[in-house]
């Protein structure tokens, strides 16, 4: 599957109806986010059972602001519509295959119980 476009339209359908989601925070004008592009374009070719979003900063400013980039690329990995993943910097291929295998591996009865706990303690404060 090739990289889809993901928009604040989007963004909840797309975490909604897939396990596992890799969105790529970049803009045209970013170097690094150019170098990188190929790199996560040929990785949603070689994972067709995970979705691989792009956010174009530029043109989705509020949704980038929403989710916290303060520097582009930014990578964020999603796993059950739960964030399991954020970091900035473009990587290169070996170190995304590896991510792909980290979190397709991922315990989510522990990952849910976690979050869930994160969620109950934001609240309390």
């Amino acid at each position: 599957m090739a990289t889809v476009t993901i928009t604040a339209e989007n963004l909840d359908e797309t975490l909604t109806d897939n396990d596992i989601v890799f969105l790529d925070f970049w803009a045209a004008w970013c170097q690094p986010c150019r170098s990188f592009a190929p790199i996560f374009e040929q990785a949603s070719e070689t994972y067709p059972e995970i979705t691989f979003g792009k956010v174009d900063t530029e043109d989705q400013q509020q949704l980038a602001g929403a989710a916290g980039i303060n520097s582009i690329p930014t990578l964020m990995i999603f796993r059950g519509g739960i964030p399991v993943f954020s970091q900035a910097g473009a990587l290169p291929a070996a170190a995304l295959d590896s991510l792909v295998e980290q979190v397709i591996a991922l315990d989510m009865d522990e990952v849910r119980a976690a979050y869930a706990q994160q969620v109950a303690e934001a609240q309390q404060n």
